[in-house]
């Protein structure tokens, strides 16, 4: 089985405790295995056990605060 992974692009993180926020968030999404935050580059990536809905990923990161910009 193949792994994938989705980069997930982020408005309005500033510091290291924004990107441990939105890592948190992220990891209580079903089906997502790990996410690392690249607060340099405004975006998350995300390794998935399974095919996970963006619509799911998209609310994690709003709920938490911030604005998804884009997912790849």
């Amino acid at each position: 089985m193949i792994a994938m992974t989705k980069k997930i692009f982020i408005a309005g993180m500033t510091c290291g405790h924004c990107a441990s926020h939105v890592e948190a968030a992220l990891k209580e999404v079903g089906g997502v295995k790990s996410a690392k935050v690249d607060l340099a580059g405004n975006f998350a990536t995300v390794e998935l056990a399974h095919e996970v809905d963006a619509e799911k990923i998209k609310a994690a990161v709003e709920e938490a605060g911030y604005e998804v910009v884009s997912i790849e």
